[in-house]
């Protein structure tokens, strides 16, 4: 039996054709780093910062969530049937796997989907699945210290007068607006707590990019629970070595980190230590993949605008032309 001659791969251009490179922006793949080193072992790899950051941010939704119980009310959680059911998928998740199914076989016993039956299996307690109520931002936030102190001041103090007083202070909504807010709850003494996305977004903004309002209650929030303080002063620190380009310091931070009980970050820390010289080097030297990325966004915006309009002749043009 004659066995078919194998036709030659045509060799693709790479990076040993390219011994000039002398620097790589990456983000953490270990795979690209082992094909930096194998096709380029002169070129210094540099970590780029926006995935630095964004791995940071997961660490941190990571921590916000698993502390979730601390600074959601209770009372308002036992009266959310939400949350009651949350309980008792969990309950019924982990009782099976007590009993040492299997996650495929917890999932054909109860109906549900596997991702379903993975998510409650990887929560600890039923109450790190559970969220506050999640209300978008309105105008009437701005306005919500000056209600909720006159409320206290005038229990009785009617609507109409409230709505006439933040007028004058410069809200432009609606009554309707204004009363639905107040009969939610949303002006009282406690505030209503942030969702753990949101609360993310603020630790990872500049304290002077948030709102008023914003700042305020997130102020409150690491006030009353310390974990969150610390938290924020390692999301700080690490932005400042990211924006001052003090790659020598990280050293430093990772030590500090690992000394809190904050494991998601901990879990972070792994990773920058797995990468170490690339993270270093990312930190210090001026180097991205912002223009990449960037070029990349503008290709995608305009293929996507693309979609049954034309062929790939007039798709390429537009790029050649953008």
């Amino acid at each position: 039996m004659s066995c078919p001659t194998a036709r030659p791969r045509r060799s693709q251009p790479g990076l040993r054709e390219h011994p000039d490179v002398t620097v790589i922006c990456r983000d953490g793949s270990a795979t690209y780093a082992e094909a930096i080193r194998d096709g380029a072992p002169q070129a210094v790899q540099v970590s780029d910062r926006w995935h630095l950051w964004a791995n940071l941010g997961k660490a941190v939704e990571k921590t916000v969530v698993a502390h979730s119980g601390c600074w959601r009310p209770d009372s308002a959680s036992a009266r959310c049937l939400l949350d009651e059911r949350t309980r008792e998928r969990h309950t019924a998740v982990h009782a099976l796997l007590d009993q040492g199914v299997g996650l495929m076989d917890c999932a054909r016993r109860l109906g549900w989907a596997l991702n379903t039956v993975q998510r409650y299996a990887r929560a600890a307690s039923a109450e790190q699945l559970q969220r506050p109520p999640r209300y978008r931002e309105t105008l009437v936030d701005a306005f919500r210290d000056h209600l909720r102190r006159r409320r206290a001041e005038e229990p009785g103090v009617a609507v109409t007068r409230l709505l006439a007083e933040i007028r004058e202070q410069g809200y432009t909504g609606s009554a309707n607006l204004l009363v639905r807010y107040l009969n939610q709850g949303r002006a009282e003494t406690e505030r209503i707590p942030p969702s753990p996305r949101r609360l993310v977004a603020w630790l990872m903004s500049r304290p002077e990019k948030l709102p008023a309002h914003h700042e305020d209650h997130l102020d409150a929030l690491l006030e009353t629970y310390p974990y969150l303080r610390v938290l924020a002063g390692h999301i700080r620190t690490f932005a400042g070595l990211l924006t001052a380009r003090r790659g020598q310091d990280l050293d430093a931070w990772t030590t500090r980190v690992e000394a809190d009980d904050l494991p998601a970050l901990h879990g972070f820390v792994h990773g920058l230590r797995m990468d170490l010289p690339a993270v270093v080097a990312g930190l210090t030297l001026p180097y991205s993949n912002g223009p990449i990325e960037g070029a990349n966004t503008k290709v995608k915006y305009l293929k996507r605008q693309m979609y049954g309009r034309a062929g790939f002749a007039l798709l390429r043009q537009r790029i050649l032309l953008a």
